[in-house]
């Protein structure tokens, strides 16, 4: 009995008309999470764009000091 109830209630969640309807119950609240969401999001895409940076320009430091101690080597 168990198994045809959620047998049951998942052949209704599949139609067309139901699965509409459930989306629009809830846009309201998914429209308010995002709302709610959307400054920390901001943030972090500016912190992960500022690592990037910050890694990119210790890697060029790394490399003109690799070339530099390479140079100094040869002398």
């Amino acid at each position: 009995m168990k198994n045809s109830l959620i047998k049951q209630c998942l052949d209704i969640l599949k139609t067309e008309d139901v699965r509409n309807e459930i989306k629009i119950l809830f846009s309201p609240v998914t429209d308010l999470i995002l709302y709610e969401i959307y400054p920390y999001i901001y943030v972090i895409i500016f912190l992960v764009f500022l690592i990037f940076i910050l890694i990119l320009a210790i890697l060029t430091i790394l490399v003109t000091l690799l070339r530099n101690n390479h140079k100094l080597a040869l002398s």
